[in-house]
């Protein structure tokens, strides 16, 4: 499945985890594979996503999917990540053979993810992302540097960001999968409103944490016909 997103983005965030439990329930690890592609927000707004947004999404969010664990960012706030291009390149650095395939690119995702919040740590330095990669056994680290040092993966960030709206891309997150088929934000429907005092506040209007069972069930059976 081709996932694009933002790591920025917490729907994006809730949809990596509700997809990695589902699979591992279907005992369908190192079956069926993500692989990331970059939805980079703040080179198609032109601007960081504000941290106000993220906290009213991050609030919300924790009361939908408990098990997250995330908490609000507990460090001094000139270490919050104004820009995710870097571990956006390191999660496609990733994917090369070297530094582990396509495992090791999802793993990485999903512990950067974690890493930003669940523990508040600033994913865009780059010695914070190989402290995170560290912690992968299926990253070599070492690789990951060189690719870094190297910017290998940086002009593939840039290549998604010329691509994503013929390819069909809504926002973040977008799957798409081997059949043609596509899913934006599966599962979760928002909408947001602005209050009297100006703020804006985001509502679920509706969700099924049950989507990813149905999603990965059927591609699967998809590719055995």
């Amino acid at each position: 499945m081709d996932f694009w997103s933002d790591l920025g983005c917490p729907w994006a965030s809730l949809a990596v985890h509700r997809f990695r439990a589902a699979r591992a329930a279907l005992g369908l690890d190192g079956q069926v594979q993500l692989r990331h592609r970059a939805f980079p927000l703040e080179l198609i707004n032109g601007r960081g996503t504000p941290k106000q947004t993220l906290d009213a999404e991050h609030e919300v969010l924790t009361k939908l999917q408990p098990d997250l664990g995330w908490r609000s960012w507990t460090i001094d706030e000139s270490l919050y990540p104004g820009s995710m291009l870097l571990p956006l390149e390191a999660v496609r650095a990733a994917q090369f053979e070297d530094v582990g395939g396509l495992r090791a690119s999802e793993d990485l995702d999903a512990a950067l993810r974690r890493a930003f919040y669940a523990e508040s740590r600033p994913i865009h330095l780059h010695t914070e992302i190989l402290a995170v990669a560290k912690d992968c056994e299926s990253i070599d680290p070492d690789a990951l540097s060189r690719h870094l040092e190297a910017g290998t993966a940086r002009a593939q960030i840039f290549e998604d960001l010329r691509r994503w709206r013929d390819a069909g891309v809504q926002g973040s997150p977008h799957l798409f999968f081997s059949d043609g088929s596509s899913a934006h934000n599966p599962g979760v429907a928002i909408e947001w409103h602005r209050d009297s005092g100006g703020d804006w506040h985001v509502e679920v209007v509706s969700d099924d944490p049950g989507v990813f069972a149905e999603l990965i069930s059927s591609m699967v059976a998809g590719s055995q016909r």
